[in-house]
């Protein structure tokens, strides 16, 4: 249960996921996770990343996870992120939309909203 009351002290951050937490963070969330795919060598990623943490500051009723390909490829490929950076879109469990590539906030906000 230590974990959980971490998450909620977490909301408004952005959190990072693997495959001991990938389930709990993204998989059984009660409301709308956009995860990040990146890799700490993309430039892409790096412009992408303040852009995920003012969504968060902005948005706490809703979870914005990074998941490092290097350090999760299991991840990665069993939603089939190819290019990075990749954000999904989860409601419920399941990928609702998909984003490649870097994308203003309001983009990625209406992918928490839809």
């Amino acid at each position: 249960m230590q974990n959980v009351a971490q998450t909620k002290d977490q909301r408004g951050q952005v959190e990072h996921a693997d495959a001991t937490n990938f389930k709990q963070l993204v998989l059984d969330a009660d409301m709308p996770v956009l995860v990040d795919f990146y890799a700490d060598w993309c430039g892409p990623c790096r412009q992408l990343a303040p852009v995920l943490e003012e969504l968060a500051r902005e948005n706490p009723e809703a979870r914005i996870v990074k998941v490092n390909v290097d350090d999760a490829p299991e991840i990665a490929q069993r939603y089939r992120v190819s290019s990075i950076p990749t954000v999904l879109a989860f409601r419920d469990g399941k990928a609702q939309a998909q984003l490649v590539g870097v994308a203003p906030k309001r983009t990625l906000r209406q992918m928490l909203e839809d």
